[in-house]
């Protein structure tokens, strides 16, 4: 049972813990820095941190089980781009060779102890072997011909921000792409294929926008207790797949289907919430009513649930890092851009505000 959130902001990483009162923050580390990420590791209890120093580059931190300090270890970093190789993006815009973000930090198989995987920006897939201590470029993926179609969602920049490792199969793992579809690995990373079949926008001419290479999927999670079932949290809706992510299908949903947030439930793969808002240039909560979104029959039907939430004047938007649920499927966290932090102990039902007073929220976790 989680013990503590991890809640990665602006200007720092908060711990929360819960007493008999409730949740509280209980402690601070990397205060004033950009925390985009987050990571606990169960298998061994060890911690990560992701750091966005901006000029001074990005930095990855591990804490081990027990610990109170954290150390630096080494940052995914890409090879040096070839001399005179013309690499650009969706956009036309030249693909910078860098690593500028850590977009995903998820662990291996449970048999794979000290194994990761590092989503990035511009769009590099990478892992390690032994607690991040070394990276491994998944080349290819990243010299895949049809990288050079993917565009970049908000930040124009194509990157990995979702990273399914399958609880059947650590060699098979699928990652969704900022404004380049979701992509699948059977070999551990020695090949990949396009599986975003089935995903479309709502306008546009329809061999682009059924492109499954342009998809933009915000957030993808697996169900682990049916792992041939996935959701989608989309930039044009909710999509779902029932066989693997072979295919995928639309789920419409009231009072939008457009968010970035998405968890499945851990023991009941047709349970899944959302956090819905206004699309594209408003990116606000429907009405300044802030709501989360829950089916239980696979997107069939929709409960809006609010109570605990602002239901007047709220701007908050969640982040896709930044929406948790815990391993019994009743705790849910979730953080905002407004630094706002709440905690559901019901499935949602209910929320309690922790903290209305913390930097930006990019991401929360339980530990």
């Amino acid at each position: 049972m989680a013990k503590r959130i991890l809640v990665s902001t602006r200007k720092g990483l908060f711990e929360l813990g819960r007493g008999r009162g409730g949740w509280t923050i209980k402690d601070a580390s990397f205060l004033g820095d950009n925390v985009t990420l987050a990571l606990h590791d169960a298998r061994d209890g060890t911690d990560y941190a992701a750091l966005n120093h901006g000029h001074f580059g990005i930095k990855l931190h591990r804490r081990d089980k027990g610990k109170t300090k954290w150390v630096e270890v080494t940052c995914p970093k890409y090879p040096a781009k070839p001399e005179g190789l013309d690499d650009k993006d969706g956009w036309g815009k030249p693909v910078n060779w860098s690593t500028q973000m850590i977009w995903a930090l998820e662990t291996g198989g449970s048999k794979q102890k000290g194994v990761l995987w590092c989503g990035t920006m511009p769009g590099g897939l990478f892992r390690s072997t032994d607690r991040g201590q070394t990276w491994e470029l998944m080349e290819s993926l990243w010299r895949h011909p049809d990288r050079n179609k993917w565009l970049g969602g908000g930040a124009d920049i194509p990157g990995i921000h979702s990273i399914c490792v399958d609880p059947r199969d650590a060699d098979v793992v699928r990652v969704a792409v900022s404004c380049g579809g979701v992509w699948v690995t059977h070999d551990a990373g020695k090949s990949w294929a396009q599986c975003a079949h089935g995903m479309s926008f709502d306008d546009g001419p329809k061999a682009e926008a059924e492109s499954p290479d342009g998809q933009d999927p915000h957030m993808m999670v697996q169900s682990p207790s049916e792992p041939q079932k996935f959701w989608v949290q989309h930039h044009a809706g909710i999509f779902k797949s029932v066989d693997d992510a072979k295919s995928w299908t639309r789920v419409r949903a009231k009072p939008s289907s457009f968010g970035f947030g998405v968890v499945v439930h851990p023991q009941k793969a047709d349970t899944a919430w959302f956090v819905p808002g206004i699309k594209d240039e408003k990116r606000i909560p429907v009405g300044g009513a802030l709501v989360v979104t829950r089916t239980r029959d696979g997107g069939k039907s929709f409960k809006s649930l609010k109570k605990g939430l602002p239901q007047k004047h709220a701007y908050d938007v969640v982040f896709r890092h930044a929406l948790a649920i815990d391993d019994t499927g009743e705790k849910l966290a979730m953080g905002s851009t407004t630094g706002n932090v709440w905690v559901s102990e019901d499935q949602g039902e209910s929320w309690s505000l922790v903290s209305s007073t913390l930097p930006q929220v990019y991401a929360v976790r339980f530990a």
